[in-house]
């Protein structure tokens, strides 16, 4: 899958377009989190990041309630893994079916036991597996590109009988962490996502269901995402 990844790098307009995304990140965390950065703003970037995972997963709260901890069951469960999360940072890259079974696990407690962690039929699992294979690769580069594939393969699969939608934003996260592009995780993808709230839904149907100019799209529109993810961060403002 290292190879898919490759390929997915040339497509056109797609080298630039994360280029682009990544130039937006690194004047954050390198320009102006210079002297901000702490374990406080880390803490910031990680509740905004939970408050926008859940809205997009059909949550009404407000951030002021999540930030109370105050929110509805799929904001508290956003909040309950913004607070674990980063602890799976290492186990993500050795382990990773482990990792993401951990981050299900997390957001369903409370539902069925019997489900938490575990795909939900032999396809699922299939498909985790080949998640598993990509994220424990060290050729499956650039970070940016690697995380939303993740993102969308993740989604997209419904791979867990709830909450997909959390897990695949907190795998993304995740991996822009593990991979070492944002190490502090003070970026927001989730509020980048938010923000584009209608292409982020459509583009992930196109993922979905459109082959390759869907998935090209999909990367297209990430990219973009990523740079309002840096325009999110607690160190932008």
């Amino acid at each position: 899958m290292a190879g898919a990844i490759a390929d997915l790098a040339g497509l056109e307009g797609v080298p630039s377009a994360f280029a682009a995304a990544r130039d937006a990140i690194d004047v954050v965390l390198r320009d102006r989190g210079l002297r901000r950065t702490s374990p406080e703003t880390t803490g910031e970037s990680l509740l905004r990041g939970a408050y926008a995972s859940a809205v997009l997963e059909g949550s009404t709260s407000t951030l002021e309630q999540v930030r109370a901890g105050d929110g509805d069951p799929l904001a508290r469960a956003s909040l309950r893994l913004s607070t674990e999360l980063l602890s799976l940072a290492p186990l993500l890259r050795q382990s990773p079916l482990q990792a993401l079974a951990r981050i299900h696990a997390v957001v369903s407690a409370g539902g069925p036991t019997d489900q938490a962690g575990r795909p939900r039929d032999p396809e699922a699992a299939a498909r985790l597996r080949g998640l598993g294979a990509l994220l424990v690769d060290p050729a499956s580069e650039p970070a940016l590109l690697l995380a939303a594939v993740v993102h969308a393969e993740l989604h997209t699969a419904a791979a867990f009988a709830s909450h997909n939608g959390l897990v695949a934003r907190a795998a993304e996260r995740l991996v822009l962490v593990s991979r070492g592009l944002d190490e502090k995780s003070l970026v927001v993808p989730e509020a980048g996502h938010l923000a584009l709230r209608a292409a982020y839904e459509s583009n992930l149907r196109g993922f979905r269901d459109g082959g390759r100019p869907g998935v090209h799209g999909w990367l297209l529109y990430a990219a973009e995402a990523y740079t309002q993810a840096a325009a999110a961060s607690p160190l932008a403002g």
